[in-house]
């Protein structure tokens, strides 16, 4: 779930341009100074939830773990793995962890259609049903937002297309299969655990996705996707009072959707906004290309590589080897009849192609394919704000945005208050990654060393 969000990093990390805007704007500062380290090595780190008497759970999606730091991050406690130790409590695929309610948390569990209660102490204490099955892999967070309850305790998250509404009409014959045009927007609802009864809260702009199919030399079809570094779509965020923050990209600034239903705007952010000539457009596809060939290449995208993973069968219907296309993850593919969430089948003429869809594609080994860009001209022209994705909240209400500025290849950090004015540009250290805050001006960091990461908490100054 966060492969868009992690090529998007990548690629703006791999060009530094010059800004176009000469509007004074707040210094660029470094993040205050760290003063806690985790020695636990980590796979990759989606979500922290900071306790109040300072432990600290932390959602190891590569590594599929819920672990429980204390207060000083120098020991740890495993609450879920895959292992019989918590009688594989983590499941088969990678979750979600959302706070909920007082200081229990819940861990989705996308694989069982479930979601695992977390009591202060670290134990799971009951087992509740998730929302509708076609959603719960919007709950893992990453590039559609992070889920969060309201104040009336209403579950709040980005919804997933109506593939069945847009379902084409059945192929025959020796004709691909055809795929239905994806919407440019997305659904945030409200889902009551009571009731269990759904609901439309607003709609936000998504980045374009589509969908290749073609014919194979032995007959069956091949479906892939290709990679856009530079997606532009909304971000949206949700704050402690229920107010939900979405961040615009066209002209970046945020609409404020209160707990009452009403909406405001603030004025347009001030940013130093990049120009993509025709010439910058070119190297930019091949910056990103490099940058996101390497960091497949070592394993930052799990052992697919950040791909889709797609095996294929014959016209009679026996199983081939697997191949792997590359994928842009701006959304998920439509669900197979019969699969786990998250797999899609395609039948054309005794052809299938099934392809699973998510974070780091599928552990099949073998040679990695070459990667598929978008033409330099399908790039806008000038370089978004912001990735889907980027935006957190810290405990006082302000957004934190991680723009496309670098400013010594390392990307600054937009804080927007309530509202909405900049005031403050934040650079973090080099190799690291905001994955949360804590009360009091607490920041919580991920470090990348080699094939694995630790923790670091900082102060904001």
């Amino acid at each position: 779930m966060k492969l868009t969000l992690g090529l998007t990093v990548l690629a703006f990390a791999a060009t530094a341009g010059s800004p176009c805007m000469a509007q004074s704007l707040p210094p660029v500062r470094q993040l205050g100074p760290v003063t806690a380290v985790a020695k636990e090595p980590l796979g990759a780190v989606s979500t922290v939830r900071h306790l109040p008497d300072g432990r600290l759970l932390v959602n190891d999606i590569l590594g599929r773990r819920i672990v429980m730091f204390d207060s000083t991050l120098s020991s740890v406690t495993v609450i879920a793995d895959t292992t019989s130790a918590t009688a594989g409590a983590y499941g088969i695929r990678p979750g979600g962890l959302i706070a909920y309610r007082g200081d229990s948390t819940l861990f989705v569990d996308p694989a069982s259609l479930s979601m695992l209660v977390i009591d202060p102490n670290g134990k799971i204490t009951r087992v509740i049903a998730a929302p509708r099955a076609q959603d719960v892999g919007f709950l893992v967070g990453g590039p559609f937002g992070n889920p969060g309850f309201d104040p009336m305790g209403r579950l709040i998250y980005r919804a997933p297309p109506n593939f069945a509404a847009m379902r084409p009409p059945p192929t025959s014959g020796d004709r691909l299969p055809q795929f239905p045009t994806l919407p440019d927007s997305a659904a945030l609802v409200r889902y009551d655990l009571t009731t269990r009864k759904v609901d439309t809260v607003t709609f936000f702009k998504t980045p374009k996705f589509s969908m290749n199919v073609t014919r194979s030399p032995d007959g069956g079809i091949r479906v892939s996707s290709t990679i856009n570094p530079l997606p532009q779509g909304d971000d949206w965020v949700l704050l402690s009072d229920g107010t939900i923050a979405l961040v615009r990209t066209k002209d970046y600034h945020v609409d404020w959707l209160n707990p009452d239903g009403t909406m405001t705007s603030s004025p347009k952010i001030p940013f130093q906004w990049e120009r993509l000539t025709d010439e910058a457009k070119v190297a930019f596809i091949d910056s990103a290309k490099v940058a996101i060939e390497k960091a497949r290449a070592s394993g930052q995208f799990g052992a697919g590589g950040g791909l889709q993973s797609i095996a294929t069968a014959g016209p009679e219907g026996a199983p081939r080897g697997p191949r792997r296309e590359g994928q842009s993850g701006a959304a998920p593919a439509a669900p197979a009849p019969n699969a786990q969430p998250g797999t899609m089948a395609v039948t054309s003429g005794g052809n299938t192609t099934v392809t699973t869809v998510g974070p780091g594609g599928g552990a099949l080994g073998g040679p990695l394919p070459p990667l598929t860009m978008i033409s330099p001209s399908e790039l806008p022209d000038y370089k978004p704000a912001f990735a889907p994705g980027s935006t957190r909240a810290d405990t006082e209400g302000n957004l934190w945005i991680r723009t496309s500025q670098n400013v010594d290849a390392r990307p600054v950090y937009n804080v927007i208050n309530r509202k909405g004015e900049l005031i403050d540009r934040v650079q973090l250290p080099a190799n690291r990654v905001l994955v949360g805050f804590g009360a009091g001006g607490v920041v919580y960091l991920a470090v990348r060393d080699g094939g694995t990461a630790h923790l670091e908490r900082a102060r904001v100054r």
